[in-house]
């Protein structure tokens, strides 16, 4: 069945779409709404497995890969490597961003008026607070941390945890042991959660298009198709820089993230590809100790789907009301988005919390929200494959950076083997 699982994925996409058309086209209003609904209990029941795991999967392989590095100065080291090639990558995507929408103005054609000063989009702001983004990085409890999948959190243990275990002498066996078989464990319960992907893929289309329709994205075309031809040119530049690292073997990386990529296309979630990612990245030959470190970091900084999405929409906005911002004007924002979108990891529709509290930094309406909210599902699809392959790309740059990426195909290995490796 694995040989044969992208193909179902793309399958099931398919038929979503064209059950989610005949449902919207066949049914009066309410009676799709509720068979959307319907179809939305299997997605929610995916997401809700994905999350049982991902808590544990973060702290353990994130332990072991780090317990598993030569010294304290190996873990520094690659966090810098790390850390310094997701600001170059969320410099790249903010001004992709901040140029396509220039060059394609989708907006200007609306010329709407401006909104009400009182007027509001009904999506909760959270302000940016340099304090509160520091204090929020320590959990107050690692068992609160993973009772609310705060990965930020859980990373920062983890590190914690990890750099302990591998500062001991006798690198505590019993521990490192036990987070080597937790992982082993939850990679299992992972392939048996993703049996569900086609079915979940297909519920989570069906329902979308049954609830908004097809209609919707002729009305939006300009700026939803610009925003995905940002998008298309990020994984242009991502992929790459990763064939600069991998050369020949681009297809082969290619291929290792293509399930992932459409899994989170699908459900329009990120976090439902990292298992896949997980267990697939060491496969192709990035250490897993080096994909352990960088994935949950890149699940928090290295957004890069969301961080185009920032600057897009918030020009988009901008155009639509007619209100023109300086290039100065237009730098500041990239500037402020940089460090905005670092602290709001694990914030439910996060790219629309940042753009709103952005907003009013630049004096525009943030009743403008209202023009996006009715294609932000179509387009966190976007986002969230996006952040996938920059992800992928991370862990790849890292480990050839590293000089640990290996050439050749993965040796035969058990699971819990490959925990360690």
């Amino acid at each position: 069945m694995k040989r044969y699982f992208p193909a179902l994925i793309a399958a099931a996409m398919i038929l979503g779409v064209l059950t989610g058309f005949l449902i919207n086209s066949d049914l009066p209003p309410d009676q799709a709404k509720a068979a959307a609904g319907g179809l939305s209990i299997i997605t929610d029941l995916f997401l809700r497995l994905i999350k049982m795991i991902i808590a544990p999967l973060v702290f353990s392989t994130l332990v072991v890969g780090i317990a598993h590095m030569e010294d304290s100065a190996a873990i520094g080291r690659v966090g810098v490597k790390t850390l310094g090639w997701f600001m170059f990558a969320s410099l790249i995507s903010l001004t992709l961003g901040l140029i396509l929408v220039q060059l394609l103005q989708p907006g200007a054609s609306l010329a709407l008026a401006l909104p009400p000063a009182s007027a509001e989009a009904g999506v909760a702001t959270t302000s940016f607070s340099l304090k509160e983004f520091i204090t929020h990085l320590v959990p107050a409890s690692i068992v609160d941390a993973m009772a609310h999948n705060e990965i930020l959190q859980i990373v920062v243990f983890s590190v914690f945890v990890g750099s302990a275990v591998a500062a001991l002498d006798g690198k505590a066996p019993m521990i490192l042991t036990a987070c080597e078989q937790l992982a082993a464990v939850m990679l299992k319960i992972t392939s048996y959660v993703m049996v569900l992907a086609p079915l979940v893929v297909f519920a989570a289309l069906a329902s979308t298009v049954a609830t908004s329709g097809l209609g919707i994205v002729l009305v939006y075309a300009k700026f939803v198709g610009g925003f995905y031809l940002s998008l298309l040119l990020l994984c242009a530049i991502l992929i790459g820089f990763a064939w600069i690292a991998v050369g020949s073997r681009i297809g082969d990386l290619l291929r290792t993230i293509r399930e992932p990529w459409l899994l989170a296309f699908s459900t329009a979630t990120s976090e439902a590809a990292y298992p896949s990612l997980l267990a697939g990245l060491p496969k192709f030959g990035v250490p897993r100790r080096i994909v352990s470190f960088v994935l949950p970091l890149g699940y928090s900084f290295n957004l890069d789907g969301s961080m185009v999405y920032c600057t897009f929409a918030s020009l988009f906005i901008a155009q639509a009301y007619g209100i023109h911002l300086t290039f100065a004007q237009q730098v500041t924002m990239l500037a402020l988005l940089m460090i905005t979108s670092k602290g709001i990891a694990g914030v439910p529709r996060a790219s629309l919390v940042v753009i709103a509290a952005t907003l009013p930094v630049f004096h525009l309406p943030e009743a403008g929200l209202l023009l996006i909210l009715g294609v932000d599902h179509l387009l966190d699809m976007g986002r969230s494959a996006t952040n996938v392959v920059g992800n992928s790309v991370a862990a790849v740059i890292v480990s050839k950076w590293e000089k640990q990426l290996r050439i050749g195909p993965a040796p035969a290995e058990t699971a819990e083997a490959a925990v360690t490796a």
